[in-house]
């Protein structure tokens, strides 16, 4: 099995991007966007000059608890810079939700409870709710996190989405935006 295939088949379609949008990532922007792949993972990433981005993370569940996602996590964290990613809400019937969840949160992942992200997927044309978790080496207010994943929804998530997918993603305004006090519940605080 092929990396985009082992992606494809752990990822939910809402959020996988296209096969030729990820290899042109990887043609186009190899100075930002980097796939480091095993016989059991696959990680994809984008490195900026301020932080870094997780765009998929796969470790095959023959490799599960022997510590390969906590060795490949350590290897962005030797970059010292601030790592975000996407993860979907904890649903009660995928048991991998919770899993994924309490993994990042003992790699020392934050929840940005203050950013909400909801995007229009262009594979279903359902909107897709996800959450935003980050680790830095030092402390940094969420608005620096919030400025970075627009970043990434502007050169990761929609490079080129016109032409890979004949259509354009929303506009980073509609998809990113920061939650009331009364909205930014800590999706750890909650499972715990």
């Amino acid at each position: 099995m092929n990396w985009y295939e082992k992606l494809s088949q752990y990822f939910p379609i809402e959020e996988m991007k296209s096969r030729d949008h990820i290899e042109g990532l990887l043609k186009d922007r190899g100075d930002i966007y980097y796939k480091d792949e095993g016989p059991k993972h696959v990680l994809m990433y984008a490195e900026l000059d301020d932080f870094l981005f997780i765009d998929y993370i796969y470790v095959s569940k023959d490799a599960r608890g022997e510590g390969l996602g906590h060795k490949l996590i350590a290897k962005l964290k030797e970059k010292n810079k601030p790592i975000i990613l996407e993860v979907e809400p904890v649903d009660d019937s995928d048991q991998d939700t919770a899993k994924r969840l309490k993994f990042y949160q003992r790699e020392g992942f934050h929840h940005a409870s203050s950013i909400g992200y909801s995007r229009r997927s262009l594979a279903t044309n359902e909107v897709n709710h996800m959450e935003i978790l980050y680790w830095s080496p030092n402390d940094r207010p969420e608005s620096e996190i919030f400025s970075a994943m627009k970043e990434t929804y502007k050169h990761i998530h929609t490079y080129k989405d016109k032409e890979w997918y004949g259509r354009s993603y929303e506009d980073v305004k509609k998809v990113l935006k920061i939650r009331s006090e009364e909205e930014a519940t800590n999706i750890f605080d909650e499972k715990n």
